[in-house]
Protein backbone atom coordinates (compact mmCIF):
# COMPACT_ATOMS: atom_id res chain seq x y z
CA UNK A 1 0.00 0.00 0.00
CA UNK A 2 1.54 3.31 -1.05
CA UNK A 3 1.68 6.56 0.88
CA UNK A 4 -1.36 8.13 -0.81
CA UNK A 5 -3.48 5.03 -0.21
CA UNK A 6 -2.31 4.84 3.39
CA UNK A 7 -3.20 8.49 3.97
CA UNK A 8 -6.56 8.10 2.24
CA UNK A 9 -7.42 4.94 4.20
CA UNK A 10 -6.39 6.66 7.43
CA UNK A 11 -8.70 9.58 6.69
CA UNK A 12 -11.59 7.30 5.69
CA UNK A 13 -11.18 4.97 8.67
CA UNK A 14 -10.85 7.93 11.05
CA UNK A 15 -13.97 9.60 9.69
CA UNK A 16 -15.88 6.33 9.88
CA UNK A 17 -14.73 5.79 13.48
CA UNK A 18 -16.12 9.19 14.48
CA UNK A 19 -19.39 8.58 12.62
CA UNK A 20 -19.84 5.02 13.94
CA UNK A 21 -18.93 6.10 17.46
CA UNK A 22 -21.41 8.98 17.42
CA UNK A 23 -24.13 6.75 15.97
CA UNK A 24 -23.45 4.16 18.66
CA UNK A 25 -23.45 6.73 21.46
CA UNK A 26 -26.80 8.17 20.40
CA UNK A 27 -29.02 6.18 18.06
CA UNK A 28 -27.78 2.71 18.98
CA UNK A 29 -27.21 3.19 22.70
CA UNK A 30 -30.55 1.63 23.82
CA UNK A 31 -29.92 -1.41 21.61
CA UNK A 32 -26.32 -1.79 22.79
CA UNK A 33 -27.37 -1.43 26.43
CA UNK A 34 -30.08 -4.08 26.03
CA UNK A 35 -27.60 -6.42 24.32
CA UNK A 36 -24.93 -5.73 26.95
CA UNK A 37 -22.50 -4.72 24.21
CA UNK A 38 -21.70 -1.05 24.92
CA UNK A 39 -18.12 -1.83 25.99
CA UNK A 40 -17.56 -4.14 23.03
CA UNK A 41 -18.79 -1.46 20.63
CA UNK A 42 -16.62 1.21 22.24
CA UNK A 43 -13.57 -1.06 22.07
CA UNK A 44 -14.15 -1.56 18.33
CA UNK A 45 -14.45 2.19 17.76
CA UNK A 46 -11.34 2.98 19.83
CA UNK A 47 -9.16 0.46 18.04
CA UNK A 48 -10.43 1.62 14.66
CA UNK A 49 -9.59 5.20 15.53
CA UNK A 50 -6.13 4.39 16.94
CA UNK A 51 -5.23 2.50 13.81
CA UNK A 52 -6.65 5.17 11.51
CA UNK A 53 -4.10 7.47 13.16
CA UNK A 54 -1.44 4.79 12.68
CA UNK A 55 -2.30 4.69 8.97
CA UNK A 56 -1.87 8.45 8.75
CA UNK A 57 1.47 8.27 10.57
CA UNK A 58 2.65 5.46 8.29
CA UNK A 59 1.62 7.42 5.19
CA UNK A 60 3.52 10.46 6.44
CA UNK A 61 6.56 8.30 7.25
CA UNK A 62 6.48 6.98 3.67
CA UNK A 63 7.26 10.51 2.47
CA UNK A 64 10.69 10.19 4.08
CA UNK A 65 11.29 6.45 4.15
CA UNK A 66 10.18 3.88 1.58
CA UNK A 67 11.00 0.37 2.83
CA UNK A 68 8.54 -2.36 1.94
CA UNK A 69 7.91 -2.87 5.65
CA UNK A 70 5.93 0.40 5.74
CA UNK A 71 3.75 -0.70 2.85
CA UNK A 72 2.92 -3.96 4.63
CA UNK A 73 2.43 -2.08 7.89
CA UNK A 74 -0.35 -0.01 6.30
CA UNK A 75 -1.95 -3.07 4.76
CA UNK A 76 -1.89 -4.89 8.10
CA UNK A 77 -3.45 -1.91 9.89
CA UNK A 78 -6.34 -1.93 7.39
CA UNK A 79 -6.79 -5.70 7.69
CA UNK A 80 -6.66 -5.36 11.47
CA UNK A 81 -9.42 -2.74 11.43
CA UNK A 82 -11.59 -4.90 9.20
CA UNK A 83 -11.07 -8.10 11.18
CA UNK A 84 -10.80 -6.75 14.74
CA UNK A 85 -13.25 -3.86 14.75
CA UNK A 86 -15.45 -5.39 12.04
CA UNK A 87 -15.88 -8.64 13.96
CA UNK A 88 -16.72 -6.74 17.15
CA UNK A 89 -19.28 -4.54 15.36
CA UNK A 90 -20.85 -7.64 13.85
CA UNK A 91 -20.86 -9.40 17.23
CA UNK A 92 -22.69 -6.42 18.77
CA UNK A 93 -25.49 -6.57 16.23
CA UNK A 94 -25.84 -10.28 15.62
CA UNK A 95 -24.88 -11.81 18.95
CA UNK A 96 -23.08 -14.59 17.06
CA UNK A 97 -20.31 -15.36 19.53
CA UNK A 98 -18.25 -17.45 17.10
CA UNK A 99 -17.28 -14.15 15.45
CA UNK A 100 -15.22 -13.50 18.56
CA UNK A 101 -12.75 -16.02 17.14
CA UNK A 102 -11.97 -13.61 14.28
CA UNK A 103 -11.12 -10.73 16.62
CA UNK A 104 -7.71 -12.07 17.74
CA UNK A 105 -6.68 -12.51 14.10
CA UNK A 106 -7.29 -8.79 13.65
CA UNK A 107 -5.23 -8.18 16.77
CA UNK A 108 -2.35 -10.15 15.26
CA UNK A 109 -2.54 -7.93 12.18
CA UNK A 110 -2.43 -4.84 14.43
CA UNK A 111 0.64 -6.13 16.28
CA UNK A 112 2.33 -7.10 13.02
CA UNK A 113 1.58 -3.67 11.58
CA UNK A 114 3.25 -1.97 14.55
CA UNK A 115 6.28 -4.27 14.32
CA UNK A 116 6.62 -3.59 10.60
CA UNK A 117 6.27 0.15 11.20
CA UNK A 118 9.16 -0.06 13.67
CA UNK A 119 11.25 -2.17 11.28
CA UNK A 120 10.56 0.21 8.42
CA UNK A 121 11.53 3.26 10.45
CA UNK A 122 14.61 1.54 11.83
CA UNK A 123 15.81 0.63 8.34
CA UNK A 124 15.95 4.30 7.39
Amino acid sequence: MGKQTSLLMGAIMGGLAVAIGAFGAHALKPFLLAAGRVETFELAVHYQFYHALALLATGIAMREVVPKALHYSSLFFVLGIILFSGSLYTLCFTGVKVLGAVTPVGGVFFISGWILLGVGLYKK
